[in-house]
């Protein structure tokens, strides 16, 4: 190892044994914090503490766990998940995510032997007893979670650890790229054994915080793969009962709105009403608890509108149907020809996979704040310029949507066009993604006389 590789790699040591003095100091806190802010289940809580609530199968086997922090990440991982339990019918699987939003919507679409528990935080007593018990064989993270008790543990166990859908936001770049942040950053991403990034532009990034090059390797956006599911018997009921309720009114969706896009999506809503009377708005706020705010709005207003969670069925006056349940969206994409999917009219925002609504078939609209989405913005332009349509604001959604509404011909155009592109670019990735984690499965674990 040449002089200034050693003297780094010294200063990455010397980094991570600072930090994991703190995070074992810091963890009892974080964790009171966190249930007294209610962000921990009630009961399952322990599992943060890697304490476990299910029995590990087959003790001995080989077992993969597949680690992702919230929703979005979860359901990127849930293809790849499937497909190794199909590929595999009697390998141990453990998912684990971070979040309660997660954890309520994917703990129904996993496969029967997959065992979903919640992550244990990141400091050294946590990570022991989690790997300690479960002993996976091998690790997949998902997109953007780093985190050095988790691999320098895992390394020094010899427990393979890929990274999958890399991604580093600019902020997160900017951060690790500084003097003091580098050297640890280095040290984690040469414990790694495979990096998928998920563009690029995230590949630069990674190399530049010295990930080997040889490491790196690109198999396509796994989010692309997000919406390849087929519905199962109970959404296509729910799709044909609300089809029933929606009786052929015009519809358009407005999908994941954060707090203060909403003022922007009903302002929308209330000019285009006094074109089209019959019109009817899905609403779908990011967060579930965003709803009260929402209806507080419509009453105001006064305007007629239907919470999801009460089954109220939707009538001729009613105006806004606000959903306010988690992990309905990619259902109600089936129900809807027009969707604007938000987290991108406030600059504070960066955006969300809109890739769901295009394998749909909706005619996909979103604002100009989309963040590390706009890499997939690019590739479905690429393919057709209809498939997803910025807008820089509310007054060109207006317009857009006016359009939209009123002329079913290029309404057509760029369902189509988004259905189509999102098939192009979603054929293979999660062959592709799993073909490379087998391949450096197998080169890292029959070191250890471990089949995966």
């Amino acid at each position: 190892m040449r002089p200034a590789h050693a003297a780094a790699a010294r200063g990455g040591l010397a980094l991570y044994e600072l930090y994991r003095a703190a995070s074992r100091a810091a963890a009892p806190a974080v964790l009171l914090w966190r249930r007294m802010r209610g962000l921990e289940h009630p009961s399952r809580w322990p599992e943060r503490l890697g304490r476990p609530s299910a029995a590990r199968p087959r003790p001995g086997s080989p077992l993969v766990w597949f680690h992702a922090v919230s929703l979005g990440e979860g359901m990127a991982a849930l293809p790849v998940v499937r497909h190794c339990a199909r590929l595999h019918p009697g390998l141990p699987i453990l998912l684990t995510t971070t979040t309660l939003s997660a954890f309520e919507v994917i703990k129904d679409l996993l496969p029967d032997a997959v065992i979903y528990q919640f992550a244990p935080l990141d400091c050294p007593d946590a990570i022991e007893s989690f790997i300690g018990y479960w002993k996976p064989s091998l690790i997949l993270l998902m997109e953007s979670e780093l985190w050095p008790n988790l691999i320098m543990s895992a390394a020094e166990k010899g427990i393979a650890v890929a990274l999958l859908n890399a991604r580093m936001s600019l902020k997160s770049f900017n951060r690790w790229s500084v003097r003091l942040g580098l050297p640890l950053v280095s040290l984690m991403l040469s414990k790694l054994s495979l990096v998928i990034p998920l563009s690029t532009i995230q590949a630069v990034r990674f190399q530049l915080l010295h990930t080997p090059p040889q490491k790196i390797h690109f198999a396509g956006d796994l989010k692309y793969a997000v919406g390849d599911v087929e519905p199962g018997e109970k959404e296509l009921n729910t799709i044909k009962d609300l089809q029933q309720q929606f009786n052929t009114r015009p519809i358009w969706m407005a999908a994941s709105i954060h707090k203060g896009e909403e003022e922007v999506i009903l302002r929308v809503h209330d000019e285009l009403i006094k074109t089209y009377p019959s019109l009817l708005l899905i609403l779908v706020p990011r967060h579930p608890e965003d709803s009260m705010n929402v209806s507080l709005a419509l009453k105001k207003q006064k305007v007629n509108f239907v919470l999801r969670s009460t089954n109220e069925v939707v009538s001729l006056n009613t105006r806004v149907y606000v959903v306010d349940t988690l992990g309905e969206l990619r259902m109600l994409y089936r129900v809807t020809p027009i969707a604007v999917v938000g987290g991108s009219f406030l600059p504070s925002l960066a955006g969300h996979n809109f890739s769901e609504a295009a394998a749909a078939g909706c005619a996909v609209l979103t604002g100009p704040h989309v963040g590390h989405f706009y890499h997939m913005l690019v590739e479905l332009w690429q393919i057709n310029p209809l498939a997803v349509k910025q807008l820089t604001g509310e007054v060109e959604l207006l317009e857009a949507l006016k359009v939209m509404l009123s002329d079913s011909k290029a309404l057509e155009a760029r369902q189509k066009a988004a259905k189509d592109a999102f098939s192009i670019m979603s054929d293979g990735v999660v062959n592709r993604v799993w073909n490379l984690v087998s391949t450096f499965a197998v080169d890292s674990q029959q070191k250890h006389g471990v089949a995966v």
